[in-house]
């Protein structure tokens, strides 16, 4: 039994698609995946027009940035470098989707412990 909502139908009886998000949001959402200058850059643009998807990724980022000074743990450092990069080409791939999708393992905690940054 599916008890999801519907998609809205028009007057024609045919469903809306999804919003699509500007070329904008789509844009900070990849600047903040690429470099350090390209996470500032992203940071800026989203200062002056705030999106949900700029802000999600940003978020994301900045967690893993954060999760990556876990690496000075010897012996697990390797390990954490490979998981982090692997979750950094996930939400690059996320971002230049237009998606609003967490990396695995830790993307939940990021957004709930950085919720109101870049707000």
């Amino acid at each position: 039994m599916d008890t999801s909502t519907p998609p809205p139908v028009t007057s024609t009886g045919a469903a809306v698609p999804p919003a699509v998000p500007a070329a904008e949001d789509k844009t900070v959402a990849i600047l903040a995946y690429i470099t350090l200058i390209g996470f500032i850059v992203a940071i800026v643009m989203n200062s002056s027009k705030k999106t949900q998807l700029g802000a999600f990724h940003l978020r994301q980022m900045l967690g893993l940035f954060l999760t990556s000074l876990l690496c000075i743990i010897p012996l697990l450092n390797i390990l954490i470098i490979l998981c982090l990069l692997v979750f950094w080409v996930m939400g690059l791939i996320s971002a230049i989707q237009g998606q609003m999708k967490p990396v695995p393992l830790v993307g939940a905690l990021y957004q709930k412990w950085f919720g109101t940054a870049f707000n």
